[in-house]
């Protein structure tokens, strides 16, 4: 006999939309944060950061498998962000709009945004980049 795992349909995460906190510069050595809230996609900025304008996005993403089942999400709560010249920033208390149990509806889908706080310190500059795993179970 076949078990209701063995038969599941895979869970697949597609993002949809990167996370990003737009520009910023931070002009003296002090340091300073972006908030970037996943339920509303305001971003606020904090300390010696300033805000160059630009669109920041809360990340969104799809995940996909059996209708009607329940998942969990699980995503770091933090990550390092690296530029070409060696400069590193981190983002700190990522997390998801999700509250409570997770459920995929009946198409077997379920949107999700994230977001979190970038921390900025010293003197840092550049392209920044990291790729944060977020992954999904059937409970």
């Amino acid at each position: 006999m076949t078990s209701v795992a063995e038969r599941s349909i895979p869970l697949s995460i597609e993002i949809t939309t990167k996370l990003d906190f737009s520009r910023a510069a931070l002009p003296a050595s002090g340091g300073g944060r972006i908030d970037l809230d996943p339920q509303s996609g305001n971003k606020r900025v904090h300390g010696g950061v300033v805000d160059l304008g630009g669109a920041a996005l809360a990340g969104t993403a799809i995940v996909k498998g059996e209708p009607g089942r329940a998942i969990r999400i699980e995503i770091p709560s933090s990550a390092r962000m690296t530029s070409p010249t060696g400069g590193v920033v981190t983002i700190t208390g990522l997390r998801t709009n999700l509250v409570g149990g997770s459920r995929l509806d009946s198409t077997g889908r379920l949107n999700f945004s994230f977001g979190g706080t970038l921390v900025v310190q010293g003197h840092v500059s550049g392209t920044f980049r990291a790729r944060i795993p977020i992954t999904a179970q059937y409970q």
